[in-house]
């Protein structure tokens, strides 16, 4: 996968597979350190040590509907190329929390990609799922949590039309303000 918004769509769709009704993101940028760090943790079904040690074998999967789990391996992989690591935790009934981190300036260390897409398309899937995200880049932050959106929209759904466009616009500026800030301009 070319973008890490791309790898992050993968573990939530995992998540939201194992039957995660919770999900926090949170994406941390250091530049004085240099490191990016990303955050995925679901309350889900989670899975036993021998699952989470086979859980980057490109050949192994738990899900039923492909022979092959190609996500985490080149998640892996990416990180790894980037110094950095891919670590996951999990317990069955306790859900999985997956880490990785990579070196921010790195030649080969993918684009972040569209994030706002990548959000807006994990909250419009069929199941439902309660998310809070988080981007920080140097002590500056883009949050939300889908709770108390659902509680001002009383009952409304994500993939109504006018909330669907909303939440657009909603994780489109709100990246867009995150970015202008670091960049200087506001």
């Amino acid at each position: 996968m070319r973008e890490l918004a791309l790898h992050i769509l993968d573990v939530l769709e995992n998540a939201i597979e194992a039957g995660a009704t919770r999900i926090e993101v949170s994406i941390t940028e250091d530049t004085a350190r240099d490191r990016l760090t990303i955050v995925v943790a679901d309350n889900g079904r989670g899975m036993d040590e021998d699952v989470v040690q086979r859980a980057s074998d490109p050949f192994f999967t738990t899900r039923q509907t492909r022979h092959v789990g190609l996500g985490l391996p080149l998640l892996r992989a990416a990180a790894l190329r980037c110094h950095g690591e891919l670590t996951i935790r999990s317990q069955p009934g306790a859900g999985t929390r997956l880490t990785v981190t990579l070196q921010r300036s790195h030649i080969d260390r993918p684009p972040l990609g569209d994030m706002p897409g990548t959000l807006l398309g994990a909250l419009l899937s069929q199941r439902a799922f309660d998310l809070r995200f988080e981007h920080h880049i140097d002590g500056r932050v883009f949050a939300f949590d889908t709770v108390a959106m659902r509680q001002a929209l009383q009952g409304v759904p994500f993939a109504h039309p006018a909330v669907r466009t909303w939440l657009h616009e909603f994780l489109t500026e709100g990246y867009a303000a995150l970015h202008e800030r670091i960049e200087g301009r506001a």
